[in-house]
């Protein structure tokens, strides 16, 4: 689906390298958090199972709520430690290897918040989501304006907010069995200098569901 150069990132080196320190900040502002917990809030049910795919020391899920199983996945471990959501987590690169070593149809929900713009092989991640995820599990992919430029992929850095949630969409639509990708975009109404600044609601916010059918 992608072409090879639209898979290429302008700093190529080991992954594991960028990502072998913690950074314990949030990469979007406290109301695109706020919209994302809400969404969570809404879609998420009260004890199930969900994938929280490359995640960090947070995962914005509703506070009140109870699930059976959190299972975290991400790139640092000592980010990963410090999510007190987790039940358990991983640690893999899913641009060396996109193959979770997971169950089929485990889970109810996976979610990928503001990390979808570094995959190098989007195809691939998202059929292992579909074969993770239960009948009529809901896959919830968010993400704002802000990426780690040189570790996003071209087709993402050189694309506009909507061409990406295009993006995201054609992820969804390469693996059979999605449902239609339904799509939440709410665009920041605050000069790009303000959003740049990291004014609260400045963040546009956007996300890309589907559900396995």
């Amino acid at each position: 689906m992608l072409r090879p150069e639209q898979r290429a990132k302008l700093d190529d080196t080991d992954d594991t390298l960028f990502y072998s320190f913690p950074r314990f900040v949030t990469h979007v502002d406290e109301g695109f958090i706020e919209q994302l917990t809400n969404l969570y809030r809404e879609r998420l049910k009260p004890n199930t199972r969900i994938l929280d795919l490359m995640s960090s020391w947070v995962s914005h899920l509703p506070e009140k709520i109870e699930f059976a199983h959190v299972e975290g996945h991400g790139m640092n471990e000592e980010e990963l430690a410090k999510n007190p959501r987790l039940n358990h987590y991983f640690v893999q690169d899913l641009n060396a290897n996109p193959k979770l070593t997971l169950a089929d149809e485990d889970f109810d929900a996976v979610l990928i918040a503001v990390s979808v713009q570094y995959l190098q092989y989007p195809e691939a991640i998202f059929s292992e989501i579909h074969r993770v995820l239960k009948p009529e599990g809901i896959a919830i992919v968010s993400f704002s304006n802000r990426m780690f430029y040189q570790k996003a992929i071209a087709a993402w850095r050189d694309g506009t907010d909507m061409s990406r949630i295009e993006l995201v969409k054609r992820y969804f639509r390469s693996v059979p069995s999605f449902s239609e990708p339904e799509v939440i975009a709410r665009a920041s109404t605050m000069p790009s200098f303000l959003q740049m600044l990291g004014m609260m609601g400045a963040d546009p916010f956007y996300a890309v569901l589907a559900k396995r059918l």
